[in-house]
């Protein structure tokens, strides 16, 4: 039987521990026991942990041997903001699919309320992200920093860039990634709800971004986003 994967807030050389909110969910929903064994997934590495002792809000473990995770390929997402349940909802499956950063982005399109609003969302993405990232048995979350501009994104460093663009209609993302050899990192720029402005894309194009498309239908901001980042891990981790 799979065992369940957490990601340790404490670490100390073969000791780990649960804390608050994460702990009580182990406590009183798993009904977690002295004895039992999770993975416990401890930045780049996933030991094999056992329960030693369990207080309100905190359980501690002891580590054992190391379980191995492939390497796969850093994809980060720059992701325009938009409707925070929507947007959620990308966060969480786009953890499940293996994203190693999301960035949000405050687009010239972006609604004005949203992207005021966004800083005080980022701990709860933050805590979105995490839960996603244990449910899919993942060595770590993915990082989610504090809002950036268009003037930041386009210079935002990357060995392969890609602008996700509904203007562009010769080149198809997944003719890209095949055009591209032993890529290891891949940055994803997603638009806002009503998309770039003509501006904006120049901007990206005239600072080396290759503009592609997701075909020929008009994506929401979030299935564009889940869709780009399943074709991403399907055409570059293929085993």
């Amino acid at each position: 039987m799979t065992r369940r994967r957490f990601i340790a807030d404490e670490l100390s050389a073969d000791l780990a521990a649960l804390t608050g909110d994460h702990a009580d969910h182990l406590i009183r929903v798993l009904r977690a026991r002295v004895g039992q064994e999770f993975d416990i997934a401890t930045g780049d590495h996933v030991r094999r942990g056992k329960i030693t002792s369990i207080a309100n809000g905190r359980v501690e473990f002891e580590l054992g041997e190391e379980i191995s995770t492939p390497a796969s390929v850093r994809i980060t997402l720059l992701l325009s903001i938009f409707k925070f349940d929507r947007m959620e909802w990308a966060i969480e499956k786009c953890t499940e699919l293996g994203v190693s950063q999301i960035v949000p982005l405050i687009a010239r399109r972006t609604d004005s309320h949203l992207a005021a609003a966004s800083a005080k969302r980022v701990e709860r993405w933050r805590r979105i992200a995490q839960q996603a990232a244990e449910q899919s048995r993942r060595s770590s979350a993915p990082e989610i920093s504090s809002h950036i501009k268009i003037a930041d994104a386009v210079t935002f460093a990357g060995s392969l860039r890609i602008l996700l663009s509904e203007s562009e209609d010769q080149t198809m993302l997944l003719h890209v990634l095949q055009s591209q050899q032993a890529v290891n990192e891949i940055v994803l720029a997603i638009g806002p709800e009503g998309g770039w402005t003509e501006d904006e894309e120049r901007s990206f194009r005239d600072t080396g971004w290759i503009p592609a498309s997701l075909g020929n239908t008009i994506l929401r901001a979030e299935t564009a986003a889940i869709a780009a980042t399943a074709i991403v891990v399907s055409a570059l981790n293929p085993s």
